[in-house]
């Protein structure tokens, strides 16, 4: 199944030559086009629009609720669906359907805009070296070969390099609006990024092992390599701001590991219109160092981290990794705002922590979609307790990182209904 956020990572270089779409499904993507329009045009997504502004201003609101099915959107908008015949076409056509159905049949707290976004063509390189997958066929579980084995091969590594096709770009962008240019705004926007934590990257190059035995094996050459990445990163942000490739992320844009961008507190006061790093919400965490010691992190991820976090305007942090035992470590990140709460974390010690001074980034099980039964009751319960034990919070309730949802889409349907209605009777 196609889906849009992996063919935006895989640079759309493999299909962006295309430089027709066919009349058919020009007619079939307008007509799709003009449901999301009509659903963008509804006084509730204004409604929508001004409750995640007062939750990113920390003002009291209901806990606002967001479903993205993620790897369930391939049993939402199965293939029999598919109307198109054009590659692009299709990935287009999903894109659409997608916000169809959060539109019309989900109803969670993402507001439905009446914006077409393309992505930039480009191409970026690895670090010089790149990891072999072994598994990993549908979507399952894979193991990987680490291809820097030894650190006598460190100078083989390099920062990445990105090239940007600006004339396919163009193309791309020609194409959108002669398509869909009427009905929707084809806005240009970029996901260079979804983390800028590193210890994806580090696990990759080293192995997930290995990087925790070298905190006691090797303490210096992984210093070497963590200030490897946090130069690299860096120097792709420089690389996106001086050739003005950012686009800002105070409205309808994905931040963090969930919740979504809009603030006044952005961009900042002397904005000219190019975007810099400063004008935006950045992201980091380190999920892969789930196993580490709060002491071990702090020595070896988080001063590494911190220059990269100081670049930003507002800041998100962590994702499925608990932040309970850590806290003490990341609430040193300057204009930090949206915290990930996994399922693994305490949540009533993390509510006391985060308290009415930072945005409480709830994640639910996923299993809860995922099992053989769906028990509403037990949802219903957990999620009321959680909303009891957050009530002096700024909480978002993310449902996000399905893999399955047993081909049922009521789950995620129902799923939002249960949470709306918890979290308006708190």
């Amino acid at each position: 199944m196609f889906d849009q956020t992996q063919a935006t990572l895989r640079t759309q270089g493999e299909f962006a030559l295309e430089s027709t779409i066919s009349t058919k499904d020009r007619e079939i993507l307008r007509r799709l086009a003009s449901q999301v329009a009509e659903l963008a045009a509804r006084p509730i997504e204004g409604e929508k629009r001004g409750l995640w502004y007062r939750l990113n201003a920390l003002k009291p609101t209901r806990p606002l609720v967001f479903c993205d099915p993620e790897n369930g959107w391939n049993e939402i908008i199965t293939i029999d669906q598919f109307k198109c015949v054009g590659e692009m076409a299709q990935r287009w056509e999903m894109t659409l359907r997608k916000e169809i159905f959060w539109g019309a049949e989900m109803c969670d707290d993402r507001v439905v805009e009446p914006y077409f976004i393309v992505s930039h063509v480009y191409e970026e390189s690895d670090w010089g070296m790149h990891e072999k997958k072994i598994g990993g066929t549908d979507g399952g579980s894979y193991v990987w070969e680490s291809p820097l084995q030894s650190y006598a091969d460190f100078d083989k590594l390099h920062y990445p390099i990105i090239t940007v096709n600006h004339e396919a770009t163009d193309r791309v962008i020609e194409l959108a609006n002669d398509t869909l240019g009427d009905i929707l705004t084809v806005r240009l926007r970029t996901a260079w990024w979804w983390t800028l934590g590193m210890t994806w990257t580090l696990v990759n190059l080293r192995g997930l092992q290995q990087m925790m035995y070298d905190m006691y094996d090797h303490p210096d050459e992984l210093h070497r390599l963590m200030a490897f990445l946090r130069d690299g990163h860096l120097a792709k942000l420089d690389f996106l701001e001086e050739n003005n490739l950012l686009s800002l992320n105070n409205d309808d844009t994905y931040v963090g590991s969930g919740g979504f961008g809009w603030t006044n507190e952005l961009p900042q006061t002397d904005f000219d219109g190019h975007v810099r790093t400063c004008d935006m919400w950045g992201f980091t965490e380190s999920q892969e160092t789930v196993g580490v010691s709060p002491e071990m992190f702090a020595e070896f991820i988080f001063p590494y981290q911190l220059p990269i976090q100081e670049r930003f305007g507002l800041n998100c942090y962590g994702c499925c990794e608990p932040l309970d035992k850590r806290w003490h470590i990341m609430k040193e990140i300057p204009n930090l705002r949206r915290v990930s709460v996994s399922p693994w974390a305490d949540i009533g010690g993390m509510a006391e922590k985060l308290e009415d001074q930072y945005i409480f980034s709830m994640k639910p099980r996923p299993t809860d979609l995922a099992m053989t039964g769906f028990d509403e009751e037990r949802i219903r319960i957990e999620l009321r307790d959680a909303f009891q034990k957050t009530r002096d919070c700024r909480v978002e309730v993310i449902m996000k990182d399905n893999h399955t949802i047993r081909n049922d889409p009521r789950r995620v349907v129902r799923w939002v209904q249960i949470a709306r209605e918890e979290a308006e009777d708190l």
